[in-house]
């Protein structure tokens, strides 16, 4: 199984913003710190989530557990549903993304457990031009 550890960040709310995704799993280990724009912090998750869906689809990953700090993003994948319009899109990408994948998996962790992913995505806010 793939595990894969995701964070969103922004300097600012809203400010630069950055992805964090980390990586690891049947001999795999890779790094990505994406730079998002100007965004909120709550987008920045979101857009973390779905840049990760991507790399996975690329890479032909069939078996992934998705790792998040994101209380917000976790429930509304896990409810299909979020109550503020404004990630709706973001939302229904992120599950359109996720159904081409086997078997998805995504859970909430505390951000002690998610340092990399956090480092990552602060390293991505650096890189905004």
């Amino acid at each position: 199984m793939i595990e894969v550890y995701i964070d969103g960040a922004s300097a600012g709310n809203p400010g630069p913003s950055g992805a964090g995704i980390y990586i690891k799993g049947n001999g795999i280990l890779e790094k990505h710190s994406i730079p998002l724009g100007i965004m909120s912090n709550h987008e920045a998750e979101y857009y973390s989530l779905i840049k990760a869906l991507e790399i996975c689809i690329v890479r032909k990953f069939h078996l992934v557990s998705f790792r998040t700090d994101s209380q917000l993003v976790d429930r509304a994948m896990e409810k299909e549903y979020v109550k503020n319009k404004q990630f709706i899109p973001l939302l229904e990408k992120a599950m359109e993304l996720s159904k081409q994948i086997d078997l998805f998996f995504i859970k909430w962790i505390p951000s002690e457990e998610n340092q990399m992913a956090d480092k990552l995505a602060r390293e991505a806010i650096r890189q905004n031009k």
